[in-house]
């Protein structure tokens, strides 16, 4: 698998992810429809014109959902046990559809698991960027990670 285990990891690497999303309009009405969310600054083209963006807003859980996906195939495809949880997110500029995603993530820190001798914890935070390199995502996220097999 091309995830890293937990001794792989290290505090202050970055990963400049080379996987790169264009969102489309089909992108947000699906997701948004998919997850039951009304929200006409997402859905409904009139009255998102009425706003002071002009027109439609990606759902920011789309944005989110597709910032964690791109790291996963760099950092933790094959190697993750679990995800524990985000802290921290933040959306502090808007997606419009037809707007590029590309992604960076940093390891905030890495530790053994104090109850499990064959995982340990890492603590990644995640950051997303537009074509214009504005910064429209960020989170912490904690996930638990496998450790080599003993040989």
């Amino acid at each position: 698998m091309a995830g890293l285990y937990l001794e792989e990891f290290e505090v202050g690497q970055v990963f400049r992810h080379p996987l790169r999303r264009t969102i489309t309009e089909a992108d947000n009405m699906l997701f948004s429809n998919m997850t039951l969310n009304p929200q006409p600054l997402h859905i409904d083209f009139e009255f998102a014109s009425q706003t002071e963006w002009g027109r439609p807003l990606v759902n920011s859980l789309l944005t989110l959902g597709i910032m964690i996906g791109i790291s996963v195939q760099d950092t933790t495809i094959g190697t993750t046990i679990a995800n524990l949880g985000m802290a921290d997110v933040t959306f502090p500029h808007p997606m419009f559809h037809g707007d590029t995603l590309h992604v960076e993530t940093e390891v905030v820190s890495v530790r053994d698991s104090k109850s499990k001798p064959d995982r340990g914890i890492v603590e990644f935070q995640h950051r997303a960027f537009n074509q214009h390199d504005a910064l429209v995502a960020r989170c912490n996220r904690h996930a638990m990670m496998r450790k080599r097999a003993a040989a």
